[in-house]
């Protein structure tokens, strides 16, 4: 997959209204990627560095992942620092970030924006109302399994949502392993 295309795709097809189903992603990219980029409907919460929002899974190989995220209710948290490359594309509402360098400047992203996340670098962010995201990521995947799993052991406590996560990284990656993806 590449960076690139997916942000000209979401930027140039970017919604204006809120989306009422994933087709919204359906903006050249499965049909540019057949064997790698599928939705399949499954739609599971994701709790992650303190935020919580929904997510379906696209893509999940060991080098690659590809989700849409989001809410319609507004959240907060850590971005999660990672071996990876992250790219939020947003399709729908704002998102806002703080970098840890700049603590008095508030970084705002719209519809069509793309917040880039380079290796090791965190950041605050916030989606204050409905926000919903393409993210793509690059780079170790597994090393990022532990920022979107913890918080089921620090307070969520939702099993299903655990189990969820990883049957379908797991397919996903084993999958794509077994056709020479890493």
């Amino acid at each position: 997959l590449a960076p690139t295309h997916v942000f000209r795709c979401e930027r140039n097809c970017k919604e204006r209204t809120p989306p009422r189903s994933p087709p919204f992603f359906g903006m050249g990219h499965s049909e540019r990627y057949p064997e790698h980029v599928k939705y399949d409907g499954e739609w599971i919460f994701n709790n992650a560095g303190g935020a919580m929002g929904a997510m379906t899974l696209l893509h999940a190989s060991f080098s690659e992942y590809v989700i849409i995220f989001g809410t319609a209710v507004g959240t907060e948290g850590h971005t999660g620092r990672f071996f990876a490359d992250d790219y939020f594309t947003i399709l729908y509402g704002e998102q806002w970030a703080q970098s840890p360098t700049d603590a008095l400047h508030k970084e705002v992203y719209r519809a069509g924006d793309q917040h880039h996340l380079p290796w090791l670098y965190a950041k605050q962010y916030r989606m204050p109302d409905s926000c919903w995201a393409l993210e793509y990521a690059r780079g170790n995947i597994p090393s990022m399994l532990p920022f979107g799993l913890l918080d089921t052991f620090s307070s969520t406590v939702d099993l299903y949502t655990l189990y969820r996560t990883f049957v379908l990284s797991g397919k996903g990656m084993i999958g794509h392993l077994l056709k020479g993806k890493i």
